[in-house]
């Protein structure tokens, strides 16, 4: 789709000889201001990720797609959410962050997107769209809704488009002297983190108010998730269901809420358990956290999920 439509709407497309070499072209596509993405899947990710630390180093804004698949290794190409930490705790080597948003359905997948590309500017920092399998591949109705910016976008003074009549600009990720200036860097970096962390975090909240049991969950098992919290509110049991639109940063606030009332979270990933950690930092182990999921390219299912959440709300009665 996008190797006929990019060129029809004023873009570029490039088919890059490796992942590699794909990333490292973002690297100089967002130097020069342009607006650009790149796009794989779990191995291809960890192939892009020493480019993705020197593009977090030198604040270039970009678009990462991480359609996750099995793993580790090779893995297989069902579906998955393994690379969780990769993508929110920093696969590349550093101290850095991407900001990471969790679509579930295919009409976020655009809408998110779009978003990516103007928090990149607005903060001068890659944005991975952290999907999976099934919703790369999925097909459902969207609505193509124009672009309209999602916040005040900063003039981009810092790219490198000639220097005819001034002083040349440099984007650089190398700091050797004097001594503190990497660390100054770092500083700066980590306060924009900072900043970020104040104005970022968004998540979807369903039936909170009064749960007893709170269930969390991001992307496509989401939406499982989210039908199997129907069915325990239509028997009548007090089930919500928080999930994390950006996982990075982590929408904490929402947890720390819902602790106040809630007696038990359920955590329900498609991997081994990730984000279960930073729900129990969300709820400051106010409560306990169980954990429903699988690694390898599992599909959790609203049975079985219900099932999990029917021993699990006993418990809390």
């Amino acid at each position: 789709y996008m190797s006929h439509r990019m060129p029809e709407a004023g873009g570029i497309f490039v088919q890059a000889e490796s992942e590699v070499a794909a990333i490292n072209m973002l690297f100089g596509a967002s130097a020069t201001g342009a607006r650009c993405m790149t796009s794989s899947s779990s191995p291809g990710i960890s192939l892009k990720q020493e480019g993705i630390s020197y593009i977090a180093g030198a604040e270039l804004p970009c678009v990462i797609a991480n359609m996750q698949r099995g793993g580790p290794g090779l893995g297989n190409i069902r579906a998955s959410q393994g690379d969780y930490f990769q993508a929110t705790k920093g696969g590349g080597h550093g101290d850095y962050h991407l900001i990471v948003l969790a679509p579930s359905t295919c009409q976020e997948l655009w809408m998110l997107t779009m978003n990516a590309f103007d928090y990149a500017d607005r903060f001068r920092n890659p944005v991975m769209i952290l999907g999976d399998g099934i919703l790369g591949q999925m097909a459902e109705p969207v609505e193509p809704t124009p672009y309209e910016p999602v916040c005040e976008l900063p003039d981009k003074d810092w790219i490198l488009d000639g220097c005819k009549g001034r002083e040349p600009r440099v984007i650089r990720t190398l700091y050797l002297r004097p001594a503190e200036a990497l660390a100054e860097h770092n500083r700066r970096l980590h306060a924009k983190y900072d900043k970020i962390r104040q104005t970022l975090p968004r998540a979807e909240e369903i039936a909170v108010d009064d749960a007893l049991l709170v269930v969390s969950a991001y992307g496509t098992t989401a939406r499982i998730a989210s039908g199997a919290v129907h069915e325990a509110r239509r028997r009548g049991m007090k089930v919500g269901l928080i999930r994390p639109i950006t996982v990075w940063p982590f929408p904490e606030e929402p947890f720390l809420r819902a602790a106040e009332h809630a007696r038990q979270f359920l955590v329900c990933e498609m991997s081994e358990g990730q984000m279960i950690e930073d729900v129990r930092l969300a709820c400051q182990y106010r409560r306990p956290v169980a954990f429903y999921g699988q690694g390898g390219g599992w599909y959790p299912t609203p049975e079985k999920i219900f099932e999990r959440i029917a021993v699990l709300y006993e418990e809390c009665r």
